[in-house]
């Protein structure tokens, strides 16, 4: 297992640093934490995609590129995601490692001064962004919000969290709200970026074969000028152990296969709690894999179901089970996957299911880290929470979680929220 190694660099900056030697490439990112909230999210989902159109040095995408060019065809792309109640913005990059560099040269340090200059020195107009770019960046990012609604599976999901989240930071969509596209400005994304440099947490991110302390003066050299004026602390993430009764939310568009979407509280069991690995393997029997009760009985025995799946939101602590049906199958399948939550309730499962779902379990932590893009996102969650624990650690638990404490996970859900997405015509 690759050492991890967590280093507070400056106040509120932090370096994770994964040491190996595994991959021919390295990822660097750094990623502004701020609280999630829905007068700023959306002015703070443009900013990364903004800042990447150009810097003093490197005014526009051409002259950026033939950068990345000269760093043997890396790649700088613009993130932003949501861990918990914290949205976080800003770049994640790929490079050759040093260690297959053909002239010895250092690409490390190239590529962390170039993602330095991208956060730290935009390209500006008479003291702000740049109009044009902030023009087609506000028209890139209205495209965005409306493709979420393209993907009706992916639609529903948001809603679902929107209804159930409704009042708790975590119901804001990471990319804010399309009505208030139209009101960012130059000037007040300047400013907002602004408090962003000054007040966000920064969490930095490397995984290559450099060394710890080397890749710690890189980013130091890199973020020299970063104003810190305090007030770091990202809030805790809400967490409501349980549902009263269940809401139930109905929603009418042209579409042709209805979108059942359920949210259960997990009685606030996060990843934070030592119950986690119970709940995870919860999930693999009730719906995480084609083994599962919803793949097997509600989808294939019953034909209920296109699709039916569960998935855990570990940092909120709660679990949705998304489905799509036809219009009329509606009632039947949601009482079939609440007929198979009982089951799990009730510990009904045969050995080979058991088996099925930790191996699965187990396999899709393993694989986290195959993969640098997956280890970054992980790294980048556990830091938004708190957390030191790593896949392998995870996994190893997940390993001794007993059937009965699955059972127990189970036992502690509670349905919170429906959503259905119906046709026009239903």
């Amino acid at each position: 297992m690759a050492p991890v190694t967590r280093t507070q660099l400056m106040p509120g900056v932090f370096l994770t640093s994964v040491h190996t030697q595994k991959f021919k490439s390295s990822v660097l990112s750094m990623t502004l934490l701020t609280p999630l909230r829905a007068d700023t999210a959306t002015a703070n989902a443009i900013l990364p995609y903004l800042l990447r159109r150009g810097s003093e040095a490197h005014p526009d995408l051409s002259s950026i590129s033939a950068a990345l060019d000269q760093l043997y065809g890396g790649s700088i792309e613009p993130m932003v995601r949501k861990k918990g109640d914290a949205q976080a913005l800003g770049f994640t990059g790929s490079f050759l490692d040093d260690a297959y560099s053909l002239d010895g040269t250092t690409v490390l340090d190239r590529a962390a001064a170039l993602m330095g200059e991208l956060l730290l020195r935009p390209y500006t107009r008479e003291g702000a962004f740049c109009p044009d770019y902030t023009r087609q960046e506000k028209g890139n990012l209205l495209d965005r919000i409306r493709a979420e609604v393209n993907d009706k599976r992916q639609y529903a999901a948001n809603r679902l969290v929107e209804e159930m989240c409704a009042g708790e930071p975590y119901g804001v969509n990471r990319l804010g709200r399309e009505e208030d596209v139209e009101g960012l400005t130059p000037a007040s994304l300047w400013a907002r970026y602004q408090e962003l440099l000054a007040h966000s947490r920064l969490e930095l991110y490397y995984c290559g074969s450099a060394q710890t302390d080397r890749v710690c003066f890189v980013f130091q050299k890199a973020l020299t000028g970063l104003p810190r004026e305090g007030g770091y602390d990202l809030p805790e993430t809400v967490v409501v152990p349980s549902a009263a009764e269940p809401r139930r939310v109905a929603e009418t568009l042209d579409v042709a296969q209805g979108k059942l979407t359920m949210g259960f509280r997990t009685g606030g069991i996060t990843a934070a709690s030592p119950e986690y690995p119970a709940l995870m393997l919860c999930n693999a029997l009730y719906g995480g894999t084609t083994t599962s009760k919803l793949f097997l009985n509600v989808r294939e025995k019953l034909s209920l179901c296109y699709y039916a799946s569960s998935m855990v939101q570990k940092y909120k602590g709660f679990l949705m089970v998304s489905s799509g049906v036809e219009f009329a199958n509606q009632k039947k399948a949601e009482d079939e996957i609440l007929a198979q939550l009982e089951a799990c309730r009730r510990g009904e499962f045969e050995p080979w299911e058991v088996e099925g779902a930790r191996r699965n379990t187990v396999s899709s932590l393993l694989t986290i880290l195959d993969s640098q893009g997956r280890q970054e996102d992980w790294w980048l969650g556990q830091a938004a929470a708190g957390l030191t624990e790593g896949p392998q650690e995870l996994a190893e638990r997940v390993e001794s979680v007993a059937l009965d404490q699955a059972v127990a996970a189970a036992k502690a859900l509670s349905l919170d929220t429906v959503y259905f997405l119906k046709g026009v015509e239903a």
